[in-house]
């Protein structure tokens, strides 16, 4: 049982790795700011190389490093693609862009290609309108974050497969509009960040079980583990939402790498406690001290998101609540479920136990990739 446990964990490791990066790094963003100057609309567009690379063939040689001059080389192309990709309309009148420069930056991710336009509007402008439609035919999580400085007041969108069109007036903020995205982008954050899940799964597996006598038991009422859920759920909030705040004022400022691979420890730690308990009972502590680790995750996203400073307020609230909803539907998938099957002998050995090695294990992987900036499995 322990070799089949073993091997499960190897193939889970390999495969999550190999066929979901998302799963150790960040998913794929592109950086939109435009500037309203006048009739003329100013354009700079930050697109990793590796989404170019996989829509046009940028790596020539098949080498797996993409050079300065297989890029220069496709400049007409990447600017063809990425034009096609975005429409501009000023009061309902289409915008013509065209390409200005063409540039190289390296993100926290990876290289970028930076290109600049410029789109000539036939009037100063009141009312703009976006429409945004690149990559998401090859990556349905992709996000294309916008910056927009129009008139007096900055704003900040986020397009997605269901949200391709932007439309704002000068000098307007849309407070509903902006809640309603945050939250969106709160929701679709947890559920794609898998180091996320995992923490709050390894948390949430013992629930059903309290350790007696070097074994785990499983609770004879719900109320006992709603109990429990509740106490960890509600930790991990308070926790993340006073880092959130924090990192998004501008009173905490640590490097993404950092961050990153303490959330990783923060998630073996979870999963090695369920094998070798030192923290027995009151899991919510470990929720509560971790969850400050992951709210400086959250800050990350939303720091790299852009928050409108006349809805700063709003676009926080929302995106905490939009993190809430999304742990609160993956603790309805599992509680019920682990609920039903406590008594069985099979949840504790294999759903328990392992489950959270697999957990360890994936969670290793993603701490050496982080830490050392590796790519242990391509």
């Amino acid at each position: 049982m322990k070799h089949f446990i073993l091997l499960l964990c190897v193939l889970m490791t390999l495969i999550s790795t190999a066929t979901s990066p998302v799963l150790a790094h960040k998913s794929s963003d592109s950086y939109l700011s435009l500037r309203v100057d006048g009739e003329r609309i100013l354009g700079q567009w930050d697109v990793a190389l590796r989404d170019l690379d996989y829509a046009l063939g940028l790596d020539l040689n098949d080498d797996g490093v993409i050079t300065w001059g297989e890029v220069h080389r496709r400049h007409e192309d990447i600017a063809s693609l990425l034009l096609s990709s975005l429409k501009l309309r000023a009061d309902g009148k289409i915008c013509p862009a065209r390409s200005s420069e063409h540039l190289i930056d390296v993100h926290s991710d990876g290289a970028y290609e930076v290109f600049r336009f410029a789109a000539d509007c036939p009037e100063t402008p009141l009312e703009l309108q976006i429409n945004y439609d690149f990559f998401f035919n090859f990556d349905p999580q992709h996000r294309g974050l916008l910056r927009l400085d129009f008139g007096k007041d900055v704003q900040t969108a986020v397009f997605s497969p269901l949200q391709r069109n932007w439309r704002t007036q000068r000098d307007g903020v849309d407070f509903l509009r902006t809640f309603v995205a945050y939250v969106n982008e709160g929701i679709w954050h947890i559920w794609t960040g898998f180091d996320h899940i995992l923490f709050l799964s390894a948390l949430l597996l013992p629930a059903v079980l309290t350790y007696s006598k070097r074994r785990w038991v499983a609770v004879t009422r719900f109320s006992e583990a709603f109990r429990n859920v509740i106490a960890i759920v509600t930790a991990f909030t308070i926790a993340h939402s006073i880092t959130l705040s924090l990192a998004v004022f501008g009173y905490i400022s640590l490097p993404s790498r950092l961050v990153e691979s303490a959330i990783a420890i923060s998630v073996i730690a979870a999963a090695l406690n369920n094998l070798r308990p030192i923290v027995q009972r009151r899991l919510w502590a470990v929720a509560f001290i971790f969850g400050l680790v992951h709210g400086l995750g959250f800050a990350n996203v939303l720091i790299e998101l852009g928050l409108p400073k006349k809805a700063l307020a709003i676009a926080l609230i929302g995106f905490n609540l939009g993190v809430e909803v999304g742990q609160l539907a993956i603790v309805g998938a599992i509680l019920p479920a682990a609920y039903l099957l406590r008594f069985s002998w099979f949840y504790p050995r294999i759903v328990l136990s392992g489950g959270s090695l697999c957990i360890a294990m994936i969670a290793t992987v993603w701490l050496l990739e982080r830490s050392l900036n590796l790519s242990l499995i391509s």
